[in-house]
């Protein structure tokens, strides 16, 4: 779609890739991770430490701040991106609501089995969001795509790198069947073999 680019339709997935990362990266179990709709997107994230204390993160309404800040912790860099405290008139916060967000579900859902399912999901997701930027499907048919896929996978966990690279593109070859017969509309869906 003309001036829609990945990391718009990221955003729409309701945090799901987020909490998938904080997950992988932090070692948390996806119990402990809480995504929280933002509308003013001043909050980039926030973290609670054990005596009750939260630490937030404010910026511009751009992800090249937070960006900065990750690849060049812990140093600090100059930066055109300001934010004007004065500005910000008040904070909203309510709780995902899944049915909206069916992609951060699937992220949950994932990050819970572990393995073969987050490979699944992040294969899917690419296909179906680079499929819907080209605009082959509808943006609400992403989701299908990626649970029809995270379906279609045993759950299980993956010894070797080899195994890794050839399940994920077993997902990305049946996340393309699902995007062809989303255009066609017929066919039913097979299931990956490992």
């Amino acid at each position: 779609m003309p001036g829609l680019h990945r990391r718009s339709v990221d955003l729409a997935d309701g945090g799901g890739n987020m909490a998938r990362s904080v997950c992988r990266l932090f070692h948390v179990p996806p119990e402990r991770v809480q995504v929280i709709v933002h509308p003013q997107s001043t909050i980039h994230s926030m973290v609670e430490f054990v005596d009750g204390s939260i630490l937030a993160q404010f910026s511009v309404t751009d992800m090249r701040l937070p960006i900065l800040y990750a690849l060049t912790y812990p140093e600090r860099i100059p930066s055109e991106l300001r934010f004007s405290i004065s500005d910000l008139r008040h904070l909203d916060f309510s709780p995902p609501d899944m049915v909206k967000f069916p992609c951060l579900r699937l992220a949950y859902e994932a990050v819970a089995a572990g393995g073969t399912k987050t490979i699944a999901l992040n294969a899917a997701d690419e296909v179906a969001v680079a499929a819907f930027l080209e605009e082959h499907i509808r943006f609400d048919e992403i989701p299908r795509i990626i649970e029809e896929v995270m379906a279609a996978t045993p759950a299980g966990h993956l010894e070797s790198i080899h195994k890794v690279l050839s399940l994920d593109t077993e997902a990305r070859l049946l996340a393309r069947e699902i995007v062809h017969q989303c255009r066609r509309k017929g066919s039913p869906i097979r299931a990956i073999s490992q």
